[in-house]
């Protein structure tokens, strides 16, 4: 009765999956612990002997060196000191090698050991518990997410930030040099498609450029750098991003005259201003992207009467239209060219008659992507008779009429004439052209199905004008996806109109665009490019879309045209395996040929010889 008594008095806890494993297979927790001891307690006696029996050996031989009738010198007190330190290593290492062959070998305890040492290791602290940071050993909460140090503790915060970005770099560091020559690559097919085409190593001055722009941040000053190479350099600065408030007083010396930056979008209101103060005397200012050019920049220019004769901003949405109609009238008179794109906030017709009124030197005037210019600014150019280069581009409808009375207003003077995607223009505008200008040298008329194949041919036959030295005909075609080969008269520049434009510009003429003019038949590019006949100034050359070209036409284009240095042919997949001359890139053929390099200059026998050009 008492022994049920105390057996029922007996209260256990829940157990642990553990505790019933260890139990299920007569595993005590207390007999490992007793064994870990009774190895332990063995493995040090037997190092106690080994070390006095080494010792002794050690101490007779250090004696028989030093002789009994002497007193131990300072030699003497190294040499002794030096072979204990021997003989204390080879013991250590004597201990390791036999753990080591213990381990290797393995046995009836080496389980046993590795479990106990398990056990008795630290274990990494749980999350939610204070740990100090293996780094700068601040102390820290541990989290689910703290990383791991390279020796094996934990970081704070901070230490994990810095050791995550530290990675980062050496991987990038390491994927740089892993992919050089795949870099390379990519940087000269960069190159091609900006119709740049190195012959050998690059010159010294570009060298030095080029490492000042990969070092910009650790730059203090430009010094007496040429403008050119400043220039240069503010367009790989903006073609990699980094114009920023840090950069930008580079470029700013108080003499300064002519600034350009080709990407601002890193730039706020009080870095402008920062411009015209740092330089005052500056003149021609060009700046793109310049998102963050405010009334308040405007407000500075005015006050400060700052003599800009050149303006040309891109992208300025946040200047008012009052704040524009201020700065025509109190600046104006000056202003000689005014160029402005991406308008799709500011300068509606009102503000454009305003300009139009204060500024009559005016030379040059490019207005395009300006979604609020209709007609009536249209009709507001007219007045501007000293204009002799005028590029447009409106968002909204205007009439053909209002171009035709444009162009017999200011024709007369001009020597460049743009318009682009006047979808409404027709054959009346070429004809006005035609008649009233008489002194162009740059003409670019695209995104245009209206004007028919008979419309160029007219514009070109016995015009008055020198040859033209730039043309761009893009997009001049049918659109019409129900009639893909086009109508009966050909829409856009054809066959007739691209014969006559050679016939008159081709000797002088530079610059060649006319991408997706498909109404081209291919005898007219035949007749055009037969190798025999030549135009030696031509250097640039897009026919993109131009559906009847292919190896033979491309070949002939090289043989005709000795100077040129780029070549685009987007979307003509009956061009393959072209040979392409030295220092001639040929961009958007995928299956086309490395270029050739030959001794002693081109050899476009051989290249033609193949096409039937000879």
């Amino acid at each position: 009765m008492s022994g049920r008594r105390t057996s029922n008095n007996r209260i256990r806890g829940p157990q642990s999956a553990l505790t019933d494993f260890l139990a299920a297979n007569n595993i005590s927790a207390a007999q490992i612990s007793a064994d870990y001891e009774r190895r332990r307690r063995e493995a040090q006696q037997q190092s106690e002997q080994e070390a006095a029996a080494n010792g002794t050996i050690v101490e007779e031989d250090v004696e028989e060196q030093q002789p009994d009738d002497c007193e131990e010198t300072a030699l003497q007190k190294k040499k002794r000191k030096r072979a204990e330190d021997k003989a204390r290593k080879k013991i250590k290492e004597g201990k390791n090698s036999k753990k080591s062959k213990k381990n290797k070998k393995g046995g009836p305890d080496g389980e046993d050991s590795d479990a106990a040492f398990d056990m008795y290791s630290k274990s990494k602290p749980l999350p939610g518990q204070l740990e100090n940071c293996e780094k700068c050993e601040k102390r820290f909460t541990v989290t689910p997410y703290s990383k791991t140090g390279p020796e094996g503790g934990l970081l704070c915060v901070k230490c994990s930030k810095e050791q995550e970005t530290q990675k980062k770099k050496d991987a990038k560091s390491t994927a740089k040099k892993q992919a050089g020559p795949r870099e390379k690559r990519r940087q000269t097919e960069s190159s091609k498609l900006d119709g740049i085409i190195l012959d050998g190593a690059l010159s010294l001055q570009d060298l030095c450029i080029r490492t000042i722009a990969n070092n910009i941040h650790d730059v203090e000053e430009f010094g007496d750098l040429p403008q050119k190479s400043i220039k240069t350099l503010g367009h790989i600065l903006s073609k990699k991003r980094v114009i920023t408030s840090r950069t930008l007083p580079l470029f700013l010396r108080p003499d300064l005259e002519t600034l350009e930056m080709t990407d601002c979008g890193g730039l706020e209101a009080e870095d402008y201003i920062k411009i015209f103060s740092f330089s005052p005397k500056i003149q021609n200012l060009t700046l793109r992207q310049a998102g963050q050019f405010k009334d308040e920049v405007l407000d500075y220019i005015i006050e400060r009467d700052i003599p800009i004769r050149h303006l040309k901003l891109y992208a300025a949405n946040l200047v008012s239209d009052d704040k524009w109609i201020e700065f025509f009238t109190k600046c104006g008179h000056r202003l000689e060219t005014l160029q402005l794109r991406e308008l799709d906030y500011s300068m509606d017709d009102i503000t454009f008659m305003h300009l139009v009124r204060n500024c009559p030197d005016l030379k040059r005037l490019k207005m395009k992507k300006c979604w609020r210019l209709s007609d009536r600014a249209l009709g507001a150019i007219q007045e501007l008779k000293n204009l002799e280069h005028l590029s447009l581009q409106f968002k909204l409808p205007t009439s053909a009429q209002s171009l035709v009375d444009l162009i017999m207003a200011v024709g007369f003077n001009l020597r460049t004439l743009s318009l682009e995607d006047f979808h409404d223009a027709d054959n009346s505008v070429l004809q006005a052209i035609h008649t009233q200008c008489s002194q162009l040298q740059k003409l670019r008329f695209t995104d245009n199905d209206l004007c028919t194949d008979t419309g160029f041919t007219e514009l070109f036959t016995d015009w008055s004008n020198p040859p033209l030295i730039f043309v761009d005909f893009s997009s001049s075609r049918s659109i019409d996806y129900n009639n893909p080969d086009g109508t009966e008269e050909a829409l856009g520049l054809g066959t007739v109109g691209f014969e006559a434009l050679m016939a008159h510009s081709g000797s002088q003429l530079e610059t060649l665009l006319i991408p997706s003019c498909r109404h081209i038949e291919r005898e007219a590019l035949e007749n055009v490019f037969d190798g025999k006949k030549e135009y030696p100034t031509i250097k640039t050359a897009d026919i993109s879309f131009v559906k009847r070209t292919d190896t033979p036409i491309v070949a002939g284009i090289f043989k005709s045209c000795p100077r040129i240095r780029k070549l685009t042919a987007f979307g003509c997949f009956s061009v393959s395996d072209v040979m392409v001359p030295k220092g001639v890139a040929l961009i958007g053929v995928p299956n086309a040929q490395d270029s050739i390099i030959q001794e002693g200059g081109y050899d476009f026998d051989m290249i033609s010889a193949g096409f039937g050009l000879m």
